[in-house]
């Protein structure tokens, strides 16, 4: 297994694009491609995963509805919140699902205890929640052993698109971010905090991270090999 880890901190991508980078980028790996890891923005857009049922979104006025392969059901994504997508062999590196999953709640809740943030699970419901609020949403897919899509934290962002949505398909749930709690960090500082998590966490020690800025690579097939 390559043990060399590329984190892409990509900016403000259209959902589009990059969910397509990412579902040929795992079609076209093998044995010997490295994993990857995606920091980024998204401009506003609803996702309905794989279950997703279209009576959860209430009104989405101009925002465009996008249906997607991920698990789970709708959610909302807006510039001022930290979408990490994770591209993992967690075959090779011997993680299970439901082992991943508790991995990225567990990355989530270490990263927000550093800010003074008391975070949890919820049973039945993947993500992370600050007193029954969620902050923090998941949403996965695993093909031939390889992982993509990810998690999605709220740093500082226009948090009333979630009004047109039941989100996660929960009536009522309430959302919150960083910014509620009067902390002002930046999206990126936000990717820097909880990346160290998550390298700890589901990389382990043993990893090389090369650092790169867009997707040009791949589109030239340069990073599949």
């Amino acid at each position: 297994m390559n043990d060399s880890i590329i984190l892409r901190r990509l900016g403000l991508v259209d959902y589009r694009t990059s969910y397509q980078a990412m579902s040929a980028f795992t079609t076209q790996r093998n044995r010997e491609t490295g994993d990857e890891i995606w920091c980024l923005q998204h401009p506003p857009v609803y996702t309905l995963g794989l279950a997703g049922r279209t009576e959860h979104v209430l009104d989405a006025g101009q925002i465009p509805v996008l249906k997607t392969d991920r698990g789970g059901q709708v959610s909302y994504h807006g510039p001022g919140q930290l979408i990490v997508y994770l591209l993992l062999n967690l075959r090779d590196r011997k993680i299970g699902v439901r082992d991943f999953v508790h991995l990225l709640e567990q990355s989530l809740i270490d990263y927000l205890l550093t800010l003074g943030l008391s975070a949890a699970r919820k049973v039945g419901a993947p993500g992370v929640y600050i007193d029954g609020r969620k902050i923090a949403a998941l949403g996965i897919r695993v093909r031939r052993g390889c992982c993509y899509h990810g998690l999605a934290l709220n740093v500082n962002m226009d948090l009333s698109p979630f009004g047109g949505i039941n989100p996660c398909g929960y009536a009522g749930l309430e959302v919150v971010q960083l910014a509620d709690f009067g902390l002002t960090l930046t999206v990126d500082e936000a990717a820097d905090g909880l990346l160290n998590y998550l390298l700890k966490n589901i990389i382990g020690d043993l990893y090389n991270v090369v650092i790169k800025q867009d997707l040009t690579d791949l589109m030239t097939g340069e990073a599949i090999a």
